[in-house]
């Protein structure tokens, strides 16, 4: 019975493995994301700080830290590529949700880092293009 427990797991973590890995942002590397963490961190904890932004999202935004700083993922850290790759594409779920929900404007104005980084979030959040200056 144990194992059968344990087999049907390791079955369920094997395809949430695989939907996190069929829906990853197109075109996103996994390096190009994690050089950015420092950045998405502080993001992610000011708009989470922003009160103007709807309770919802704010929770969601409270989650995604607690599950990056959190020892336990998804996949082990210590799985080299595919340890950090999980915190990429939940990441990337969470600020999809957000930028629906608060707009593009409110990922601009908390952005910490430089305007390349900013694209980068902007695609990993799913925007396809940057909004028009002004």
């Amino acid at each position: 019975m144990l194992l059968a427990v344990a087999g049907g797991l390791l079955l369920v973590w094997l395809v949430v493995l695989a939907l996190l890995w069929r829906t990853r942002p197109d075109g996103l590397t996994a390096r190009e994301a994690l050089r950015l963490l420092p950045d998405l961190v502080r993001l992610v904890r000011r708009l989470a700080a922003d009160r103007s932004l709807p309770r919802t999202v704010r929770v969601r935004l409270w989650l995604l830290l607690a599950y990056l700083l959190s020892p336990v993922d998804l996949v082990p850290d210590v799985v080299p590529v595919l340890g950090y790759a999980d915190d990429v594409v939940v990441t990337a779920w969470a600020l999809r949700s957000v930028v629906r929900r608060a707009g593009d404007d409110a990922l601009a104005r908390h952005w910490p880092g430089e305007a390349a980084g900013l694209a980068v979030v902007r695609r990993l959040a799913g925007l396809t293009r940057p909004p028009p200056p002004g």
